[in-house]
């Protein structure tokens, strides 16, 4: 255990910045980009993006050097090897080799773009449901993700997925056993309770082979060997804020709105009147959840956790829900040293970190269309 200080030392977030690719302007046409769904760098320090024909299914990944020069583009809409039904996830590798996640499997391509193969999931009928996936640190083609509150590193490198658990997270809610499912009305059953504020389980994967977590409202980041044992917890004294009744109002409020928006794409084709019958009266299931949903009595101190191409922590903080203000990111190392803390509102979590120090942000211009700085971050913060 390693006890941090309570006080915050401020950082500098002025960064030298190496060059910004896409807008509503542009000329070329690999930098009309539509919709980022997943970026990250390789060792060479190319950035790779994934970009979706519209929010939901990726189209194409576009690869742009270390001074932003359009390399290559890979990847297509469609049905065949290397071509996307609803890609919705981008794993980068060292050596520049990638992985996208579809609905029916995950495309693996080498380091020139050339598609090598699909990997299917073993279970639940063979569709991805995998969310957050983060690149395994130590040379392999295998990722880290999370699998509700357990952390599992799971093996891309073959024709069927091969996973093992690497950490059982903390529950804050005792684990109940899925009701068989024999009949619709079972399935209704499954439709369990909505909590908001629920601590979630955030993580990345370490440079060792162990991974970075964080699984309670407290400041307590848990750090791992490659075994999955823990090591070290670092903690600083902050607590958690209490939620009040306005902030479950927005809360509640925000995750229906979610759900209608889900909802309205949910339903694709024609489906039989039976059939749809069964489909609305699920999504009403789901809808009434969320309108009955419960609360804990805390905000989590820890709002986001990544992991530097160097190996450092940056935790950011939460701010009051319903703020679109980032929060403040503490600097942290591995072992359990303070370096600093970027202020409330003054830098955006990365959406990819780099070696060298870079760094790749996802913004929009005033037309929404996406646009990516990157920057190159200070020895200090790496």
């Amino acid at each position: 255990m390693v006890d941090l200080t309570a006080e915050d030392l401020p950082l500098s977030a002025d960064f030298e910045s190496v060059y910004r690719v896409g807008s509503a302007d542009a000329v070329a046409e690999w930098e009309q980009f539509s919709t980022i769904l997943g970026l990250g760098f390789d060792a060479a320090g190319r950035l790779y993006l994934l970009d979706g024909t519209d929010m939901r299914a990726a189209g194409r990944v576009v690869v742009v050097d270390a001074s932003g020069r359009h390399v290559r583009n890979f990847g297509r809409p469609g049905e065949g090897p290397g071509e996307f039904q609803r890609g919705t996830e981008l794993v980068v590798w060292r050596d520049g080799s990638t992985l996208v996640a579809d609905i029916a499997g995950y495309h693996v391509f080498a380091a020139g773009g050339a598609f090598e193969r699909r990997v299917r999931e073993t279970g639940g009928f063979g569709v991805v449901t995998r969310r957050g996936l983060r690149r395994e640190r130590t040379g392999y083609q295998a990722v880290v993700v999370r699998d509700g509150r357990y952390i599992r590193r799971v093996d891309m490198s073959l024709e069927e997925v091969q996973g093992r658990m690497l950490v059982e997270a903390w529950n804050p809610r005792a684990p109940t056993e899925a009701p068989p499912i024999v009949d619709f009305e079972d399935v209704l059953n499954t439709v369990g309770e909505e909590w908001g504020f629920e601590p979630e389980v955030l993580f990345d994967a370490l440079p060792t082979g162990g991974v970075a977590f964080s699984d309670s409202s407290a400041y307590a980041i848990k750090l791992t060997d490659a075994s999955g044992s823990i090591s070290r917890i670092l903690r600083r004294p902050l607590r958690p804020m209490a939620v009040t009744e306005g902030m479950k109002r927005e809360e509640r409020e925000r995750r229906l709105e979610e759900e209608r928006i889900r909802q309205a794409t949910a339903i694709e084709g024609d489906p039989p009147p039976q059939v749809l019958t069964m489909i609305n009266r699920y999504l009403e299931a789901q809808t009434a959840a969320v309108e009955n949903m419960r609360f804990y009595p805390d905000l989590p101190v820890v709002a986001a956790l990544r992991v530097t191409w160097e190996g450092n922590l940056w935790v950011e903080r939460s701010t009051e829900a319903g703020s679109s203000e980032p929060g403040a990111i503490d600097v942290l190392t591995p072992d359990g040293h303070y370096i600093g803390t970027f202020p409330a509102g003054r830098i955006e979590m990365p959406g990819a970190f780099g070696p060298d120090g870079l760094v790749a942000f996802l913004e929009a211009d005033e037309f929404g269309v996406p646009v990516i700085t990157v920057r190159r971050l200070t020895q200090k913060v790496r």
